[in-house]
């Protein structure tokens, strides 16, 4: 059996004890899993510890492959191994080593030894596309922990208690991975009963929550809200999505107000559909509110907060733009088509799409949560908007496919109805002035970049 041998090495600007406590802490699985990957997170036990075990399943298509590692060798500090029992290699040892670099800084090493099934021609037919996939999957992750452990060190590691609503949707999952490699305590408010830990019940239709378990929080993100996208828009579903969003933020809001100690941060999603369709205009904070039925959404969204400011609560409005991830939302849908040769220019591609990645939502989600001086309205997209034609080469380019199908508007609008109108054919040019202005760098400001970053090419 033959073994290789794959390496990589980072300086990163963090003391050693924080990148190996980074690693130890729940959510790091999460965190560190790159999203162009399909993982499914089976059990934990032990954290990192010898004799620990963690179990998954990593999925390709319609195949799925049962992925089980035994943790050891720990240091505690300073190093880790994990080794699979149960997997697709012959052979996998991959060891973990933080090294000190000064005070300040450290070196972190992957060493993985691995063998390929089947020998020789298990080599021949994928070790070299094995190799590449190593080479992409640990930049990821070096890029990641670097960012995620600075981000943390810089907010001061002022661990808090976190109600997070909307908890198992897309930006609700990365960030509680997120909070809780930085040292916080993450609490799901959950609809119905819970196998996990840290729930708390509610049902926003039903206007019930369970106010006696909310003391003890310190602070708020909610996420929660029907999905905008996920069926064409009937009277009944329109109802469905605007009702989802105010109801439910009225009722957690009213809930916040009448603790006997209340958090002091609430930071409630919104969305920059709040401008409507406003063409070429550039668009910051202190813009007016648009026109459509996104527009009333959020600023009804946004109003539902109102008995949370008057408690004295700080209240920040996060008006998000189309999040890049190939896990959900817009990217996931286009990829395919993409991929496939099929994708192009929707309606005549002057229309401004507003675009953040996904690890700069929630960058800001912890930008918010930790600057004491930024409330109301935020809006989180990238610096450097995108046409739908520069959105459309953009994502050719970085997938290496023809993008020369276009899409006629009267036939988006066939497809998808009104939709069409206000998710993808509407402009919207919105700057990030107030993230910027308190101070937060993009981890992705550029469009090309960010396609990269996510999508691991």
């Amino acid at each position: 059996m033959k073994t290789e041998i794959y390496i990589r090495r980072s300086r990163i600007l963090a003391p050693a004890a924080a990148v190996f406590d980074w690693h130890a802490r729940e959510g790091a699985f999460g965190r560190l899993s790159p999203p162009w990957q399909s993982v499914e997170l089976i059990s934990t036990t032990g954290g990192i510890g010898n004799g620990a075990r963690t179990e998954f399943y990593l999925k390709a298509g319609p195949f799925r492959c049962r992925w089980v590692a035994e943790h050891g060798r720990l240091q505690p500090g300073r190093q880790f191994q994990d080794v699979q029992v149960n997997g697709p290699f012959s052979k996998w040892k991959h060891t973990h080593t933080i090294t000190p670099d000064g005070e300040d800084a450290c070196i972190l090493e992957d060493h993985i030894e691995y063998a390929l099934p089947l020998g020789v021609i298990g080599r021949s037919l994928v070790g070299g596309m094995v190799r590449r996939d190593l080479e992409r999957a640990f930049r990821y992750r070096h890029e990641l922990t670097a960012h995620d452990v600075c981000a943390h060190q810089f907010a001061g590691n002022k661990a808090m208690k976190i109600l997070v609503t909307g908890s198992s949707g897309l930006v609700g999952k990365s960030l509680i991975d997120f909070l809780t490699t930085g040292g916080h305590e993450a609490v799901r408010l959950v609809r119905g009963s819970s196998q996990q830990d840290n729930a708390i019940q509610w049902n926003p239709s039903e206007g019930q929550i369970d106010r006696a378990a909310l003391e003890g929080i310190e602070a708020v993100v909610h996420l929660a809200g029907e999905g905008i996208a996920g069926r064409r828009w009937s009277t009944a579903q329109k109802a469905r999505i605007l009702d989802s969003r105010v109801e439910g933020t009225r009722l957690l809001c009213e809930a916040l107000a009448e603790m006997q100690t209340p958090p002091h941060t609430l930071i409630s999603a919104s969305a920059v559909g709040f401008y409507g369709d406003r063409g070429d205009e550039t668009l910051d904070e202190t813009s007016d509110v648009g026109t459509g039925f996104l527009a009333d959404v959020c600023q009804q969204w946004e109003t539902a907060c109102e008995p949370a400011r008057e408690k004295g609560i700080r209240v920040v409005n996060l008006r998000i733009s189309v999040v890049l991830s190939p896990q959900g939302g817009a990217l996931k849908q286009m990829s395919l088509p993409f991929k496939l040769g099929v994708g192009g220019v929707v309606g005549d591609g002057r229309q401004y799409w507003s675009w953040v990645a996904i690890d700069d939502l929630i960058g800001a989600i912890h930008h918010a949560l930790m600057c004491d001086d930024l409330s109301g309205p935020v809006n989180v997209t990238a610096p450097n908007s995108a046409t739908n034609r520069e959105f459309t080469k953009t994502l050719g380019k970085v997938l290496r496919r023809p993008t020369i199908l276009p899409i006629p508007a009267f036939a988006a609008r066939i497809a998808l109805g009104e939709m069409a109108d206000e998710l993808l054919l509407a402009s919207a040019r919105v700057l990030p002035t107030r993230l910027q202005e308190t101070g937060y760098e993009f981890r992705c400001p550029v469009l090309e970049g960010a396609l990269r970053h996510v999508l691991g090419r």
